[in-house]
């Protein structure tokens, strides 16, 4: 299949829409007059949804917002008829499917991807996901030519719904710019983005990722007294518009340039000077998930993963966050370890893709479960390993551990569900590096460097909030954006479904939605938007437990309140002693049902704690096997 081009070839009498500007359509090279303002509103409503039915409702909404006349529905009549007269209808090879058709209440535009810049551009910002920096870059680059200026130009935006279109809009365009800027800046091409990122800083002051990639340009262009000042800057205005701190990960970039560390200028130039260009790899296979754009918080465990993976640190070595298991190949495995929705995929990809210059040979990303949560066959992850790597006689463990040594990859294992489902894939060595990720602490595996992924602390929570719902919608009631992210326990997940929620319920106050929330018995029934649902990560996880250690979850999820929790307590809960309390609560520390200390003490003197969401759960789900809903 050819590659998309921002330039589509054209047939002379061919039309082509355009909204990444001011609102055109071109018969060939012969730009088509649209009418008076109201018939541009309705076709700039037909394209905002091409393709799909738009009723008439919103079609009124659109072109008169408050006091629609009583004439509108007849009136939008008039001006679709006009709009198909101008396209004419003859211009379609099938005549039986015209190009502006009246559909069940509503009209449908119909459009293809070479006809609208939307669709290319689309097109082409998906054609980058996964690729390598160079084809990355030239991809994006070939969408962000496709704009013209502010999308819909001016006179459009008087209506309502046709400002919060090209808002959307306008919100994609700088995605790109900044996928596009990060890809330049791993090819070593910093100063050529520096004056671009800055602009957008300039229109988008609150929006991190652009701060982040400026601050990178900047540091890998010389300049680090002026990304230390954007780091300052953004400190303070995010002090005084929404009362909170950076997140983590732009703090430790911001300590690491303090600090002369070239990495905070970004992968691609990491291991060199400021503005080096790195030297020529050849072409990996990069076969990860795109990489969030709203990456919130983790910074300190970010950093620890990318020491530990990019650095040669030895044999036997027990550096590294949360301690080493036994002793071996430091950096070799790397373990992310929390309970479901606590991020860890999240970190682990984002990691992944800023280590494209350490693993040259390839970053592929597997899942160790299958879609309903059940452990995959080792047969099955050898296979997909196989195809993903392009070597298909990898079909037995010692194949892949023997070309796994002798090749610069990192591999993403996902969802390890026990030890023995990862044990036959890890490496004894060599050049491959292992990254995996798990509810448990996998107590079984050795030599292996566990790292726990910690809950967001409330800032970043809030951050991450604001960054889905917008942040006048959080300024207007911080208050019960505080109840919100403390109602998600700092889940990264919960609090993105939230504000995915809440992004298309518009229309609920962000109180009302935190009211729903902090009702214990309906908490987990609102964390669902479309097909993402809390309840389902939870469920998967609770049932790789055995019988018994649900059981154990449920009473001690029943008995010991909503804080932290002593032995004597756990003791009281479960019915038993507090030696059998103490191996309970162990077990299910290691299941990833139960936290422990950060530092070292005493099992009768800690205190434990149960994640806030598995603890709703486990009271929903009784002493036995769930009920799932």
């Amino acid at each position: 299949m050819p590659s998309p081009s921002a330039q589509p070839a054209a047939s002379p009498g061919a039309l082509r829409f355009s909204v990444l500007g001011p609102l055109t359509v071109h018969r060939g090279e012969r730009e088509l007059p649209l009418g008076p303002l109201k018939q541009r509103m309705v076709l700039a409503t037909l394209l905002g949804a091409v393709n799909s039915p738009v009723s008439v409702d919103a079609l009124t909404e659109a072109v008169w917002p408050e006091e629609p006349p009583r004439t509108a529905r007849k009136n939008i009549q008039v001006y679709v008829s006009a709009l198909r007269a101008l396209f004419g209808q003859d211009d379609r090879d099938a005549r039986d499917r015209p190009r502006l058709t009246h559909t069940g209440g509503g009209y449908v535009l119909r459009v293809t991807e070479e006809e609208l810049d939307l669709l290319t551009f689309r097109s082409l910002v998906r054609a980058a996901e996964g690729r390598p920096p160079q084809a990355a870059a030239r991809l994006l680059r070939q969408a962000l030519d496709l704009w013209r200026g502010p999308p819909l130009g001016d006179d459009l935006r008087q209506s309502p719904t046709l400002a919060e279109e090209a808002e959307r809009l306008r919100l994609r365009h700088v995605t790109a710019y900044e996928s596009w800027a990060e890809a330049e800046l791993e090819l070593g091409r910093a100063p050529a983005v520096v004056e671009g990122l800055r602009d957008l800083v300039e229109r988008h002051p609150l929006r991190e990722r652009l701060r982040s990639a400026l601050m990178c340009a900047l540091s890998a262009s010389g300049r680090q007294p002026e990304a230390l000042a954007v780091h300052d800057d953004y400190r303070q205005l995010l002090a005084r518009e929404l009362g909170l701190e950076p997140s983590g990960a732009m703090a430790a970039r911001y300590r690491a340039i303090l600090a002369g560390d070239t990495r905070a200028a970004g992968a691609g130039t990491a291991g060199g000077p400021p503005g080096a260009r790195p030297a020529a790899v050849p072409q990996a296979a990069v076969l990860l998930p795109p990489d969030l754009v709203d990456f919130t918080g983790h910074g300190e465990e970010l950093h620890d993963v990318l020491d530990l993976l990019e650095g040669d640190h030895g044999d036997g070595g027990a550096g590294g966050a949360g301690g080493v298991a036994g002793a071996g190949e430091a950096g070799h495995v790397v373990l992310l370890s929390g309970p479901a929705g606590a991020g860890k995929t999240t970190l682990a990809v984002r990691a992944a893709h800023l280590l494209g210059s350490r693993f040259p040979e390839g970053r592929l990303c597997v899942s160790l479960r299958d879609a309903d949560g059940r452990t995959r066959s080792l047969s099955a992850v050898l296979a997909e390993l196989g195809e993903r790597t392009g070597r298909t006689g990898l079909s037995t463990p010692e194949a892949w551990r023997e070309w796994l040594a002798r090749h610069q990859v990192l591999v993403i294992l996902d969802d390890v569900p026990e030890e023995r489902a990862v044990r036959a894939l890890l490496p004894c060595g060599g050049q491959g590096r292992v990254l995996l990720t798990a509810r448990g602490q996998l107590g079984g595996l050795a030599p292996v460097h566990r790292i726990t992924v910690p809950p967001l602390d409330t800032a970043e929570a809030v951050q991450l909030l604001a960054g889905l719902v917008g942040p006048r919608r959080v300024r207007a009631d911080r208050e019960a954006a505080l109840r919100i992210v403390r109602a998600c326990g700092g889940s990264p997940l919960a609090v993105r479904v939230s504000g995915m929620r809440l992004a298309v319920l518009r229309h609920v106050p962000l109180r009302e939605f935190a009211d729903r929330l902090t009702d214990p018995t309906g908490a987990l029934d609102e964390l669902t938007a479309g097909d993402v649902s809390v309840r389902q990560r939870l469920a998967h996880g609770w049932e790789t437990l055995p019988e018994e250690r649900g059981r154990d979850a449920g009473r001690l999820a029943a008995g010991t309140g909503d804080g932290p929790f002593g032995l004597t307590e756990a003791a009281e809960a479960l019915g038993c002693d507090e030696r059998h309390a103490m191996r309970v609560v162990e077990a299910l520390i290691d299941a990833g049902m139960v936290t422990s200390p950060g530092g070292e003490v005493t099992a009768h003197a800690a205190q434990y704690d149960m994640p806030h969401l598995i603890r709703l759960y486990a009271r929903g789900a009784g002493y036995g096997t769930p009920v799932l809903t």
